[in-house]
């Protein structure tokens, strides 16, 4: 018990030296057998430049059955579409759908509500715990107002690669789609309750892959904070 008193002790000490502003977190929910999805891939990967946005591509399988089998999509990524479709009141998921700081969805092709929304999220801002990562293990979560409801701490590895993805069978047969910052592994690592804590980070599952924690209410609840693995 002494041992754990002093580790908290520790790490409510610890200078959590986070960016000054917690990025936009964009949300992009596609398929590469979807016959509308290129041209949002396309809109995504130029936010992805953008300094204060994160941009996330989640890959969902639930369209493999028109003929081509997703090569990035996992179901662990249509769960958690499903969670924003619940939350936000919607009556089905849907390809292409952009989700901003778990906070609003718009149809993927709907460029300019999409700048707006997230110029509209960049200028409200967040009020989130500071993060920090600490070595290649561990990450920090510092102190704040916990969400009704509580917070969950998500880790995300992406590949920030640009991979064009041509399609042999189905409605884009013969099409090259694109894609950025595809997501590869999502894991929850843990509750957030207000309090410093850290957080042990497994080993990527493959060399290449960028970082990114959010911390957000559970079941596809709003974004408080975010971070990227310098």
């Amino acid at each position: 018990m002494r041992n754990v008193a002093l580790f908290s002790l520790l790490v409510a000490a610890l200078p959590l030296c986070a960016q000054a502003r917690s990025p936009v977190v964009v949300e992009l929910y596609t398929a590469q057998g979807c016959a509308s999805c290129g041209e949002a891939n396309a809109h995504v990967g130029q936010l992805a430049e953008k300094p204060g946005v994160l941009a996330l591509t989640f890959a969902v399988d639930y369209w493999d059955y028109l003929g081509w089998e997703d090569t990035f999509a996992k179901p662990a990524f249509a769960e958690r579409q499903k969670a924003y479709v619940a939350r936000l009141g919607l009556r089905e998921p849907y390809t292409p759908q952009v989700v901003i700081d778990g906070r609003a969805q718009v149809g993927g092709l709907q460029d300019e509500k999409i700048d707006k929304l997230i110029s509209d999220a960049a200028h409200a801002g967040k009020r989130g715990p500071d993060t920090a990562f600490i070595g290649r293990r561990r990450v920090d979560v510092g102190s704040g107002t916990v969400p009704r409801g509580g917070a969950e701490v998500w880790l995300v590895r992406y590949d920030p690669r640009q991979q064009d993805i041509t399609v042999r069978t189905g409605d884009n047969r013969g099409q090259t789609v694109p894609h950025r910052n595809v997501v590869v592994e999502i894991k929850r690592l843990g509750a957030w309750r207000g309090r410093p804590t850290a957080y042990r980070m497994p080993q990527p599952s493959a060399e290449g892959l960028a970082t990114a924690v959010i911390v957000q209410g559970p079941h596809g609840g709003r974004v408080i904070a975010a971070a990227r693995k310098d």
